[in-house]
């Protein structure tokens, strides 16, 4: 029967991150925004207010809000394992201002997905809504040595990387809050960054 069961809940998770990030969206609207926020987020994920935070001590005692923030994914970046990936989109709050997010996936052992890493900052313009997101998955080629991204000690930062290594990732938040995230991806010669965030305190 176990097995059965967990077949079942592996046909019900979304199969892509780009899949998960509209769940997660459509989740927002439906059971409240913190509650999705939690529900999709893996126990260690981590939020920036500016500063990091976990997700769950942060979201802990907050209640949902009456109208919800819209997003969606427009570009999704997966590792040749398909097990991580860095998505990134655009958002729109209640008030009518637009910003883009970019978020860390993290594949789960039912085949689902939650995310572990979620940030962004707003933008003068809307982001484009495609009806198919750009997804690029990293070569299979055998990376060559990662040297990671070089991160400024006096900062809060993280970093991690597929367990193939072939999609990298790394933030870094000053002590004013202003903050950098970068996504790499293995093209089957070199780790060519894809994402570049940088965020005014």
């Amino acid at each position: 029967m176990l097995p059965i069961l967990l077949l079942a809940a592996a046909a019900a998770a979304p199969q892509m991150p780009v899949d998960a990030e509209r769940a997660f969206a459509a989740d927002a609207k439906t059971i409240g925004q913190w509650t999705a926020f939690r529900k999709w987020s893996t126990d260690d994920s981590v939020m920036f207010v500016p500063q990091p935070t976990n997700t769950h001590e942060f979201l802990k005692d907050r209640k949902d809000p009456p109208k919800v923030i819209d997003w969606w994914p427009t570009a999704s970046y997966l590792s040749c394992d398909g097990k991580l990936a860095v998505n990134t989109g655009g958002w729109k709050r209640p008030d009518g201002s637009d910003g883009y997010f970019t978020t860390v996936w993290v594949r789960q052992p039912d085949g689902g997905w939650k995310w572990t890493v979620d940030g962004g900052d707003g933008l003068e313009a809307a982001r484009a809504r495609p009806a198919q997101p750009l997804v690029r998955r990293a070569s299979c080629r055998k990376p060559g040595q990662n040297a990671g991204t070089p991160l400024d000690p006096a900062n809060k930062s993280a970093q991690g990387e597929s367990g193939d290594h072939s999609l990298t990732w790394s933030w870094s938040v000053a002590p004013d809050g202003s903050r950098t995230f970068t996504a790499r991806l293995w093209d089957g010669k070199a780790f060519v960054p894809v994402i570049e965030d940088k965020i005014k305190a």
